[in-house]
């Protein structure tokens, strides 16, 4: 029980202020816990190339942004073919392209589409100057795909919208002897 409950030591004027008081503090503490959970990192080209040279597991990044059709549609059946591969230890990291502008835009928007892989944002503006270092070829049109296996020295780079079919036929290519 709240101790103004029962208590004269508060005044009628003091309750409704100590009530919105705690209102605020509980609604601050649930905003806190909830953005906690679905802050996406914010990756420099250089975290991306680390963690791609310190993976021992074969990776799948793919390349989107939230106002691209083509990502959206593709992404659903990347998460449920990279699960189908996951005993031969595949992961897939989606890495956000979007404008800073809409940096907070991406959490919800994946959580309300059900994206499941590990997110990060891609914190560069200078296309002429990530491009190249994830692939030489790379012209900065999404999607686009980047298949590595470590274990093999496979690396593959898909400057394209990828079907269902192409794209498990990329994956069986990664985990190939």
């Amino acid at each position: 029980m709240l101790p103004w409950h029962n208590s004269g030591d508060c005044s009628n004027k003091t309750k409704p202020m100590m009530r919105k008081l705690l209102l605020v503090c509980f609604l601050l503490g649930a905003v806190g816990l909830a953005s906690a959970q679905s802050v996406i990192p914010k990756w420099k080209i250089t975290d991306l190339e680390q963690e791609l040279a310190t993976s021992k597991q074969p990776t799948v990044v793919n390349f989107w942004a939230t106002f691209c059709r083509p990502c959206i549609v593709e992404i659903p059946y990347f998460q449920e073919l990279v699960k189908k591969y996951e005993r031969d230890g595949v992961r897939l990291l989606l890495v956000s392209v979007d404008l800073p502008d809409d940096y907070a835009e991406i959490a919800p928007f994946a959580k309300k589409r059900g994206f499941r892989a590990p997110i990060r944002f891609l914190d560069e503006t200078n296309a002429d100057y990530f491009c190249p270092r994830v692939d030489s070829s790379w012209s900065g049109a999404i999607p686009a795909t980047l298949f590595v296996n470590p274990a093999t020295g496979y690396r593959s780079f898909r400057e394209e919208s990828l079907s269902r079919q192409a794209f498990e036929a990329e994956l069986r290519k990664l985990l190939a002897r």
